[in-house]
């Protein structure tokens, strides 16, 4: 396993395993699959209501928990100093865990500066060992990253070949932030796994699109999540170590990039909206 090493000096997986969209009664064995192969790196959230499954896996695992990266995210409607500091711990309890890799705002709106107050403070008390955000844009992280005490560890963005954050990348470089993708492979829109530049590429290293795509992130320094519930998949998608992308295979990559987001813009109003609707739907469950 590669790895970064964060600006407190913590050491990250370049390769990590995402439960987002798994089924309770899927999780705990996807986890357990991933850690079995050899994943390290375990990304959930507050909002994908398993918590508790990925902590059982952690739990029956037999990896001991120091070799283990584990990272979790404040839900929006936990945000402000009190209820975030509250959330993380309860986190932490579903978690089966007494203290956490690396813990998330998952979104740009709301109170996030009470919530990443809260942050900072279970970081100084030694609860958590890096904090960051996801989905800041560059003009948000930039704020954040200037009127804080702690600069963010990481911050965790759609990032993908159509989709690829090169300005926003540059920008947390310039931070000393970590950049981490979520959705690597867009959810399978707009025909990336068709695509005929990244099928040319991966004929040619014998290898699947989705391991070019995740092995281009990595040659970036991307960290990258990867996600099935499949053992077959999980595997084939740790296996992109063993390969490298040449500067011409990166270079064509980086003609696909569109710039545009394949789910929404945060910068958008109606993203704003639609929300609040998830926040008001999410309280129904929890």
């Amino acid at each position: 396993m590669e790895h970064v090493v964060l600006n407190n000096g913590v050491k990250m997986p370049l390769l990590g395993f995402g439960v987002y969209q798994i089924p309770k009664e899927d999780c705990e064995r996807c986890v357990l699959d991933a850690i079995s192969i050899g994943y390290r790196l375990i990304d959930t959230a507050q909002s994908y209501f398993n918590e508790e499954a990925v902590g059982r896996a952690i739990e029956k695992c037999g990896i001991p928990r120091e070799e283990l990266f584990v990272t979790t995210k404040v839900w929006i409607d936990n945000y402000g100093y009190d209820m975030t500091r509250a959330s993380v711990l309860e986190s932490m309890r579903k978690l089966r865990t007494d203290y956490l890799d690396l813990i998330l705002l998952h979104q740009p709106f709301s109170d996030y500066y009470g919530a990443y107050h809260a942050l900072e403070d279970l970081y100084k008390e030694g609860k958590v060992r890096a904090i960051g955000v996801s989905n800041f844009y560059p003009d948000r992280l930039s704020d954040i990253a200037a009127f804080n005490e702690i600069v963010p560890q990481v911050n965790q963005v759609e990032t993908n070949p159509l989709n690829q954050q090169i300005f926003a990348q540059e920008n947390m470089v310039k931070n000393g932030v970590q950049i981490e993708a979520w959705a690597p492979f867009g959810e399978g829109r707009n025909g990336i796994f068709e695509n005929p530049v990244l099928k040319e590429i991966a004929l040619k290293h014998n290898k699947s699109v989705a391991q070019v795509i995740l092995r281009w992130l990595i040659q970036r320094k991307v960290v990258a999540l990867a996600k099935s519930i499949h053992r077959e998949r999980i595997q084939q998608n740790f296996e992109v170590f063993d390969f490298e992308l040449s500067v011409e295979d990166m270079e064509t990559i980086r003609t696909l990039d569109t710039g545009k987001s394949l789910f929404f813009s945060h910068q958008e109003a109606s993203t704003v909206d639609l929300f609040v609707e998830l926040i008001k739907k999410r309280r129904d469950l929890m």
